[in-house]
């Protein structure tokens, strides 16, 4: 054998690099070796970068700063599956970061995602690419691009992948995408159902919940809830009710049940096969209060429809909502409440809530939780509505303080609620005289001044059912709700418009408060109103015809009649026609007024001596209290003050109340000092120095201006009450009063010397004389038209004989008397229907003329 030559080796390629092995130890080269052309190294960077990014977030956002995210998205797109899998499992990795899901939102990621979920890719790529997209769903706008660029349909599609974290990462995106319910339509395309239905069987707890949640959000959908119901999903949820190692899921189960109650043919079905029963106890038996909550929820959903609140009534849900009320959870209390306010749409069901529930939910009044506050006054404004049985139990359970003092709560729905249940209590008038006196107006004050609707509306209406009494209506005054109650008439909300018409309307109901009214510009705003074809109400003309029946100067000086239901009392002013957009001003501040060649204002005031000396006693009293004790005077002074708001009207009529007081005084001071020694002239100066301080602190609503005692007025009325009061026929009566006016107002005159009656010298005397526009008519000796049918029409008032004053032009003015003629001859007992009368006090008593054509000027009228 020859001898073995050793074979030479070749030598590698000039063009060759030699292999080289690379251990790095920082992130950053790492990041560099993303931009390698070699798929081996790219493939091993990423598998480097996923370890790191996974030991923790701060690694993730070390990452974010290398710009690693732009060379990965760039990576998910590669040629090479290992490279682009491993560059999608970093990114999965690297997207529950917020800084990252924000850039990779603006790379648009989604669309390169979503082709990844193609059936023949790697279940790895599908794992974290649906993990990524589960990251990033959780962003309003992400959302909308998955739907748009096609992801529902890959990822329904993955819910029957044999991976459970597939499973997991699809359903998780899924239940994210249909927060949004413009996606329910599309995976109801895409037959859902049954997938999610299968996943409840899953052993992997956290995939039966997601699926359970996913239903719970698309079963808000009706047509879902029917193929929910075609697929026997009631079936699977009562069976996973009904399975204590599934306890976990009875919350999501009994919520998805609770949509599907919402459906009377739903709601039919599971009652026929005894699931309802069951749902029930199950409820009763629970002692975990969000399985109660969920189950109080189902029921009030369950309940706006009739058909369901017929077949909750025979399962005699009432029981077990009661039970619910004791339970120690504010969440469970809420919703058991929320429940019966739904159950009372059913008559038998508010009958059975109101038997034993009432007790239960006043004394959640009392609870410093103010949603369950809210809930319980909810309810029982429900169940006292049109129901006398049921305000007579939440009366004997002692409602009515708790009621007036949720008046005062923090939320509007609570306050609202509890004006509904007072106005209800109400119907009945010791309830209604028990609220009053606990002051329900003072309470009612303030939501009036609420700027939600609803609570405007509701105490409106309440101040509407408790302004019937005198004694409401001056609390009212007191604590200033008419301005806020006022100010409603402006409401753009036709409810609240309406309510506070009536409250108007109602509160018109005395003089007092209808002057206030006026004052506080009711009247205007009703007259625009009822101008309206839109803003007129059923309220709003009644309203001002009450306010006007009330305020009878200024219905006159307005209207210009007066009908003979409207009687003339002391007080009353006429001040001629106003003038659209003046202001009405009362008489005190015209008796303020300086001495003008304007027309007289003429009042009445026929209050009898006696009446007179009463005020002046008491306004002296209270002036005698004050000097005594003025610090008493000051404190009380303040504490009214900071009670109530004193309108500039008050203030005036307050001051001249005030200063007649101190003249008074100060007579009765003169007539003391006579005769006295320099120790009491001391005395009485430092008096006169407490005087000075005290007056501008002296209660002023105890001391109100009062027009002067118009006696010779009362002389007319005495005298009419004498000779024509015991006149059989009202037809003589009438003659008798036209002819006492007409003497006392400086006789007949014949129409031809109209001219020569010099009526305006005489008042303007009298105006001079007085140092005042405002002139009492018992002053006016020689009176026109005006004159003698308003006194005509005040005498008439206070003898019983009806009669109406009717303005015209040019100072004309009219009374109008129902007179009946004599039955004819020959017919005994016919009673006659009465004829309109008009009557001409100016013109001579001997003019012939008869009673029924007797008139100043037709043409005036």
């Amino acid at each position: 054998m020859g001898k073995k030559v050793k074979k030479e080796v070749e030598p590698p390629p000039k063009d060759v690099f030699d292999p080289l092995l690379v251990e790095s130890k920082t992130a950053a080269t790492v990041v560099l070796m993303l931009s390698s052309p070699e798929e081996e190294v790219l493939a091993k960077a990423c598998d480097a970068l996923y370890k790191f990014a996974s030991k923790g977030d701060e690694n993730k956002v070390t990452l974010l700063g290398l710009g690693a995210v732009e060379h990965l998205y760039k990576l998910i797109s590669h040629e090479d599956p290992t490279v682009r899998r491993n560059a999608i499992v970093v990114l999965g990795i690297m997207a529950s970061n917020h800084d990252v899901k924000k850039l990779l939102r603006e790379l648009d990621v989604t669309n390169s995602l979503i082709s990844q979920l193609a059936p023949e890719e790697d279940v790895v790529i599908h794992e974290f690419a649906t993990l990524c997209l589960a990251h990033m769903a959780v962003d309003y706008t992400t959302k909308i691009q998955i739907f748009e660029q096609g992801g529902l349909e890959p990822l329904v599609r993955l819910l029957g992948s044999p991976d459970p974290d597939v499973k997991k990462n699809s359903l998780e995106c899924i239940y994210l995408l249909v927060q949004d319910f413009q996606s329910h339509a599309a995976v109801r395309a895409l037959n859902v159902i049954p997938p999610l239905l299968e996943l409840l069987k899953s052993e992997y707890p956290v995939i039966q919940l997601l699926a359970l949640k996913t239903l719970e959000e698309i079963s808000k959908d009706g047509e879902t809830r029917i193929i929910l119901g075609e697929n026997k999903g009631l079936d699977c949820l009562l069976q996973i009710l009904e399975t204590n190692e599934f306890s976990d899921l009875h919350v999501e189960a009994l919520a998805v049940l609770g949509n599907c109650l919402e459906d009377a043919h739903t709601l039919q079905l599971i009652q026929q096969t005894g699931g309802l029963k069951k749902l029930l106890s199950f409820v009763g038996d629970s002692t975990v209060p969000d399985i109660q909550k969920n189950a109080a929820k189902a029921i009030t959903r369950a309940a706006y429809d009739s058909e369901n609140r017929k077949i909750l009534k025979e399962e005699e849900v009432e029981k077990c909502l009661i039970n619910l009320l004791e339970i120690n959870s504010d969440g469970v209390k809420i919703a058991a409440s929320e429940a019966i306010s739904a159950m009372c749409e059913n008559s038998a069901s508010k009958r059975a809530l109101g038997l034993q529930g009432i007790p239960q939910l006043v004394q959640l009044l009392s609870s410093d939780n103010e949603e369950v506050k809210e809930a319980a006054v909810t309810a029982l404004a429900n169940l006292t509505a049109a129901s006398p049985s049921n305000a007579r139990a939440a009366a004997e359970a002692e409602v009515i303080e708790p009621l007036v003092n949720t008046l005062n709560a923090q939320r509007d729905g609570a306050i609202a609620n509890a004006a509904a249940a007072l106005t209800n209590l109400a119907a009945q008038e010791p309830f209604r005289v028990n609220i009053q006196s606990r002051g329900i107006m003072h309470a009612l004050a303030e939501p009036l001044r609420s700027t939600n609707s609803q609570v405007q509306s509701k105490a409106a209406f309440a101040v509407a059912a408790f302004g019937c009494d005198a004694g409401a209506r001056m609390e009212l005054r007191n604590a200033g709700g008419l301005g806020p109650l006022v100010e409603l008439l402006h409401s753009k909300n036709k409810e609240v418009r309406r309510n506070a018409c009536l409250a108007v309307m109602v509160c018109a109901s005395d003089e007092l408060t209808a002057v206030e009214l006026c004052r506080l510009g009711a009247l205007d705003i009703l007259e625009e109103i009822n101008l309206s074809i839109v803003r007129k109400n059923n309220y709003s003309e009644a309203a001002l015809e009450k306010l006007l029946d009330n305020n009878l100067s200024q219905k006159y000086s307005r209207m210009g009649y007066l009908s003979s239901s409207n009687i003339i009392t002391d007080g009353f002013y006429d001040c001629g026609q106003i003038k659209p957009g003046v202001k009405f001003l009362s008489l005190e501040e015209l008796s303020m007024q300086e001495l003008t060649d304007q027309r007289a204002i003429i009042f009445i005031n026929a209050k009898p001596k006696e009446d007179l000396a009463v005020e002046e006693k008491a306004q002296d009293s209270f002036f005698e209290q004050t000097i005594l004790s003025p610090s008493i005077s000051r404190k009380s002074s303040r504490d009214r003050a900071s009670s109530s708001m004193v309108s500039p009207t008050e203030e005036k009529q307050e001051l001249s109340g005030q200063w007649s007081s101190l003249s008074k005084s100060s007579t009765r001071e003169k007539g003391l000092r006579k005769g006295k020694g320099k120790k009491e002239d001391e005395k009485m100066k430092e008096v006169a120095q407490i005087i000075s301080k005290v007056q501008d602190e002296i209660n002023l609503e105890n001391s109100h201006w009062l027009p002067p005692p118009d006696f010779i007025l009362l002389d007319y009325i005495n005298d009419a009450s004498t000779t024509i009061l015991p006149l059989t026929t009202t037809r003589g009566q009438v003659v008798a009063l036209a002819q006492l006016v007409a003497d006392k107002m400086g006789g007949p005159i014949e129409r031809d010397k109209l001219h020569d009656f010099s009526w305006e010298l005489h008042v303007s005397e009298v105006e001079f004389e007085l140092k005042s526009n405002v002139v009492p008519i018992g002053k006016v000796k020689k009176g026109t038209f005006y004159h003698r049918a308003l006194l005509f029409k005040v005498i008439a008032d206070r003898i019983g004989i009806p009669c109406s004053l009717v303005r015209g032009e040019y100072n004309r003015a009219w009374n109008e008397v129902e007179l009946v003629d004599d039955s004819p001859q020959g017919i005994a007992g016919l009673l006659l229907p009465p004829k309109n009368s008009t009557l001409d006090i100016r013109t001579k008593k001997n003019s012939g003329n008869k009673i029924d054509d007797m008139r100043a000027e037709p043409s005036g009228r």
